[in-house]
């Protein structure tokens, strides 16, 4: 089967980012999309679903949208349990540590408002009210925390800078443009696909309330740790309504996120409007477009502080270049036994670095500082890193 691209004229629902995967991946508890024996959508073809959600003509939606991630982390406590902030007061303190743990790992609730290239992201739970709010128009994203009373301003990349740097290609996501509904999730998956992915229609079910198909994406290749990923696509709309991501060999998602409840009426524009108020720490910092991909050469190296793609579809490893602090020197050398032991208790040593494993992503420290990660299996970072 070689399904065709994405239809280009869908005009995209969110920019937004995960920078986050940490905030998204705790920012929503999914009621799974359940079979439902009265519900019987005219049959489509793989081909057919793909260009009925292409077609999808809806740029405006609001909602309720909830999200548990199962990623086979290790035990994170030993971080928490030797953090603490100094005597000045600075350092993260074992509670911050603990908070962003919980953002990784926790199922939360979020609402969702979207209106063309304008978005907002509410979540609401124990670490009180965060808001995302994405202006696509002036390409930028605020982060506000009300419980730190800080917010912080993303300048993206302009549309120009990214026609320019990769053409007809398909880019790298840029920070600021990550996914945070099924739906970018699906736009995300469908503008990559290709030969390496096999295609199938699943059980027509039940989301939000919705009669919705089931598109099934699962790759060819070996060189992945992903198994499988599920769309629920609503099948009056075409807008994908729950999205969930399995490692390779589990029975049960790694990743889940779906509407509990939608409203394709344009929200209040009042929704969408931040203005940070005097009592609001402000921090502005520009988003470098990720340079492009190294793809049939791997003995090149970076030749810019940004993000390099390493190799092309589900095997693509992501790199981030040395930091200035590390200078190319052994980055671990330095550590005192307290943070060795922290280290070995999270990650595993391999050839040139350490490893954190997931159950849907790998990620490698270098000796010399940098960072590798995709949702590859370990060896394949290891290779990377040593081209």
């Amino acid at each position: 089967m070689n399904p065709s691209p994405r239809v280009h004229g869908r005009r995209p629902l969110l920019w937004t980012s995960a920078i986050v995967v940490p905030l998204l991946a705790g920012a929503t508890v999914l009621v799974p999309m359940a079979a439902n024996g009265a519900v019987d959508l005219p049959d489509k073809t793989a081909q057919e679903l793909i260009t009925f959600a292409g077609q999808s003509d809806v740029d405006a939606l609001s909602g309720t949208i909830e999200q548990t991630s199962e990623l086979g982390l290790p035990d994170l406590g030993a971080i928490t349990g030797s953090m603490g902030a100094d005597s000045s007061g600075e350092g993260a303190s074992a509670a911050e540590i603990d908070d962003l743990i919980s953002l990784i790992t926790g199922s939360h609730t979020a609402k969702v408002y979207l209106d063309g290239d304008s978005s907002r992201l509410q979540v609401l739970d124990r670490l009180g009210e965060r808001n995302i709010y994405v202006d696509g128009d002036a390409r930028q994203v605020w982060y506000v925390d009300s419980e730190s009373r800080s917010a912080t301003k993303l300048v993206l990349p302009s549309e120009e800078d990214i026609s320019a740097a990769y053409g007809d290609d398909v880019a790298p996501s840029v920070p600021g443009e990550s996914a945070a509904t099924p739906d970018e999730m699906l736009d995300q998956a469908l503008a990559r696909l290709d030969e390496s992915t096999d295609v199938t229609v699943g059980t027509d079910a039940r989301v939000a309330g919705r009669e919705v198909y089931e598109l099934i994406l699962a790759p060819r290749t070996d060189d992945t740790l992903v198994g499988k990923l599920r769309f629920a696509i609503d099948g009056e709309t075409g807008v994908a309504l729950a999205a969930s991501v399995s490692a390779r060999g589990a029975t049960s998602p790694a990743f889940e996120i779906a509407f509990t409840q939608v409203d394709f009426a344009a929200p209040d524009a009042s929704v969408f409007a931040f203005e940070p108020g005097a009592d609001i720490t402000v921090t502005e910092e520009d988003v470098p477009l990720p340079s492009k991909g190294v793809q049939d050469d791997m003995s090149a190296k970076p030749d810019a502080a940004t993000p390099v793609v390493i190799g092309e579809g589900w095997s693509a490893v992501v790199e981030l270049p040395v930091s200035s602090e590390a200078g190319g020197e052994d980055v671990f050398a330095g550590l005192d036994p307290e943070q060795s032991a922290m280290l070995d208790s999270v990650t595993t040593a391999v050839d040139g670095g350490r490893l954190l494993q997931t159950s849907l992503v790998s990620v490698l420290i270098t000796d010399d500082g940098r960072v590798l990660a995709g949702a590859v299996p370990a060896a394949l970072l290891v290779d990377a890193a040593g081209r």
